[in-house]
């Protein structure tokens, strides 16, 4: 598609329940550069708040909206199990999509979103906000300068709550088909940290449990996971930490470095030595901040990395294939789960 020049970028937000608040606030702050002109939801409600906020066009329907809209990109808010058909339908229709984590629930369908796009001539880009973050970015370069060595242990923790009015509060919430369970929901930034910062993994174990909530899905889960580097490491999720949110954390132990960047959402340095001394180290303090939200401040960054594509500036930091990495991960660790079995990697296509 042509890149958008001599204008501001036109967003259309499908969903506008929790998630999408994130997304409107990222765009207000880019409202010198783009606007949101449609939004769409299925409950009355939610819809008449997202137009009297934004002054976008509401509609009941997406495809009401794909056959009215003027947008750029198409931001997909909705249930997970919903952005594949919701994704396909919208790249068919010519628009480029954004969809938040997870792209799918099922590796298929995740094909099946990267495939369209492409087959369309349109740009797929999934939320991954987190990479944004200025800790995660310092780890980031500490990794591509090797300033570890070679990497031998990695432990990330998702240590938060859920509680069961959270899963009531909406009937697709803790369901197989439209949320997935604590790996595949809530600790899916997490996930996608194995891949993207330490490398492709060779395989995993893993074993998931529904302990306390009346859900589908599990509430709690481990997994022991191998790199092709080498590196062995663990994933520890539960959503039933007493009494809230307690930590997002990961942990990277080399032969020239330990790391633990921690919080509540991987939002302080709380350990950073290295054998060599650089003057970025002096960086951490500043690095981290307060939050007492899991999502992170990364919306807006991720949006000025959408907005530079969508303009001709830039390359995709997150594009569709980069949205499979982690999907591989996540069926890949529901797969050892159900089967009881290391799951080797990369799946077959």
């Amino acid at each position: 598609m042509a890149p958008v020049t001599g204008r501001k970028v036109r967003f259309a937000l499908v969903g506008c329940g929790r998630i999408a608040q994130n997304h409107l606030s990222a765009i207000a702050k880019h409202g010198d550069r783009c606007e949101v002109v449609d939004v769409c939801d299925t409950s009355p409600e939610a819809l008449r708040a997202a137009a009297s906020a934004t002054g976008a066009t509401p509609h009941a329907t997406l495809g009401q909206m794909l056959a009215n809209t003027n947008a750029d990109c198409v931001v997909l808010t909705t249930p997970s199990g919903l952005h594949p058909p919701q994704a396909i339908q919208t790249a068919q229709a010519g628009f480029n999509v954004m969809t938040e984590k997870p792209m799918a629930t099922r590796w298929q369908d995740g094909l099946a979103m990267v495939d369209a796009c492409d087959k369309a001539g349109v740009q797929l880009f999934v939320v991954k906000q987190n990479r944004r973050n200025s800790t995660l970015q310092l780890l980031k370069r500490a990794i591509e300068a090797r300033r570890f060595g070679r990497i031998y242990s990695v432990t990330i923790n998702v240590f938060w709550t859920r509680p069961q009015d959270y899963y009531d509060s909406a009937r697709w919430r803790g369901t197989w088909e439209f949320d997935g369970g604590a790996f595949m929901n809530q600790a899916s930034h997490y996930i996608d940290l194995l891949d993207w910062l330490i490398g492709p993994v060779e395989s995993v174990m893993a074993y998931t449990a529904t302990l306390a909530r009346d859900i589908e899905v599990e509430d709690t889960g481990v997994a022991a996971l191998r790199w092709r580097s080498g590196a062995l490491g663990t994933l520890n999720v539960t959503m039933l930490t007493y009494p809230k949110n307690y930590e997002g954390s990961i942990t990277i132990l080399g032969e020239r470095g330990s790391v633990r960047v921690g919080g509540v959402a991987v939002n302080e340095i709380q350990q950073w030595e290295f054998e060599d001394k650089l003057p970025e180290d002096n960086e951490i303090s500043a690095a981290n901040y307060a939050t007492t939200s899991v999502y992170g401040f990364g919306h807006p960054l991720y949006y000025d990395n959408v907005i530079k594509v969508l303009t001709g500036e830039a390359e995709p930091e997150t594009d569709g294939r980069e949205g499979l990495k982690s999907l591989e991960l996540l069926i890949a660790l529901y797969l050892s789960a159900r089967d009881g079995k290391r799951v080797g990697l990369p799946l077959s296509y």
